[in-house]
């Protein structure tokens, strides 16, 4: 006879303590050695909306990155790719209102003229500053904002959390929130050092990154080695930005940018130190936090939704079915309606292409058990509208084939979707 115990889903990470970091204040500037500015530069009309963010080491430190894999890539994502890939940065530079995007080789020329003059302007190469843009696609990007909006943000360079603030507030398009996380944590035996690890993100819509997400930004005072940053990095974000999804579209101008400042002192930390699993571990966390901000900033969302697969052969059946379930619009809108319909996730898993029997698969909404070897169980109706009032509605489907898993987060579809996207341009 089947089980009625609600289904095993694998523990969440965004518990810090678990390897023995906690949330601190500071956001991306709780790393020593960063500085960050938020300023209003002109990309935007509103003067009381800022659009120009800058992110600057004190010095040229190890630095990791990843980028959208859209064909139609953005110019700042062309430069920035290929600077990063040296391991070194000083700064970042990114702006919202104009997605400097399928603007051809003046784009180009605009992003490497808007780096220079943040480089001129900090006494470091070209090649150690990095572009992100975000905003409307196919509109060419003035420079006029950047020539006097870059010595104003320079100017404007703090170690601070309301500068951090100001660089997280500068980036969001239709973010509703700003999207910060900073954590501290202690690693070293012979010699504890205190390290931090901060950022930001801006991601609302347009998100289902083969990648990251819209925009990010990540720091750290641990003395990471390039390639540890990346190898971190990289892990962190195929577990979270990469999970997360509000309409299945992938952004032309996804960029996620970690800096690496060694401020916090101690011996260079490689892939094989001791100290680089809890460090890993924290970039990790940080990701998951910012990753499930995106999903709960949905556009037009009311719910921030996790959708849980085990029991799966392989962990890629496991996506595969978690995905097709979070993007399914029938599911998304009747959680929207709070309506625990079970039946419109069976047939979003079954749509997919990945074999199961159908007699083995099991369905929660909330921890409530709904369906159980393919059959339906009964449900208090009222008890579920009560249960669907939570800010979070979790899924968790088993399909009873192996035991793989994985986790997506997505939102509710609403009204306000609509009328966002169909008044985007104008």
């Amino acid at each position: 006879m089947p089980s009625h115990d609600p289904i095993c889903v694998p523990p969440s990470i965004t518990d810090p303590a678990s390897f023995g970091f906690h949330s601190c204040p500071g956001g991306i500037c709780a790393a020593q050695g960063i500085s960050a500015a938020g300023i209003h530069a002109g990309f935007r009309a509103d003067p009381n909306r800022k659009d120009l963010a800058l992110v600057a080491a004190d010095a040229t430190c190890a630095c990791a990155a990843t980028f959208t894999k859209n064909q139609f890539c953005a110019a700042p994502v062309q430069v920035s790719r290929e600077r990063a890939a040296t391991g070194r940065a000083r700064a970042v530079i990114l702006n919202s209102g104009n997605a400097n995007a399928s603007t051809g080789e003046p784009g180009v020329r605009c992003a490497l003229a808007s780096a220079k003059l943040v480089a001129d302007a900090l006494g470091c190469a070209e090649q150690e500053v990095l572009v992100a843009s975000t905003g409307v696609i196919g509109v060419q990007m003035p420079l006029e904002p950047y020539i006097t909006g870059v010595p104003e943000a320079v100017s404007a360079l703090a170690p601070t959390a309301e500068a951090a603030h100001d660089a997280a507030r500068a980036v969001m398009t239709t973010d509703t929130v700003s999207k910060e996380v900073s954590l501290e944590g202690t690693i070293g035996h012979d010699e504890p050092i205190t390290v931090h690890v901060g950022g930001f993100v801006k991601g609302s819509g347009m998100i289902m990154p083969n990648m990251a997400t819209m925009l990010c930004v990540l720091a750290t005072d641990a003395p990471l080695t390039a390639e540890a940053a990346q190898c971190a990095l990289s892990a962190a974000v195929s577990q979270t930005f990469n999970k997360v999804t509000v309409d299945s579209d992938t952004s032309t101008n996804d960029t996620c940018i970690l800096l690496a400042t060694g401020a916090a002192g101690g011996p260079a930390i490689g892939v094989d130190s001791p100290d680089f699993p809890a460090l890993s571990a924290a970039i990790r966390c940080a990701c998951e936090n910012l990753a499930r901000k995106i999903a709960a900033d949905g556009e037009g969302a009311t719910k921030l939704v996790t959708v849980d697969v085990v029991g799966a052969a392989t962990d890629e059946d496991a996506d595969t079915v978690a995905r097709s379930i979070a993007n399914s619009p029938l599911v998304k809108t009747a959680i929207f309606g709070h309506d625990a319909n079970w039946g419109r996730v069976a047939g979003a898993a079954g749509k997919c292409g990945v074999p199961f029997d159908q007699y083995q698969v099991d369905i929660d909404f909330l921890g409530v058990p709904v369906l159980r070897a393919g059959l339906p169980l009964p449900m208090d109706e009222q008890d579920m509208l009560r249960r669907f009032e939570e800010p979070e509605i979790a899924i968790a489907v088993n399909l009873g084939v192996g035991d793989c898993s994985a986790r997506i987060w997505t939102c509710d579809l609403t009204h306000d979707y609509v009328t966002i996207n169909g008044d985007y341009r104008t």
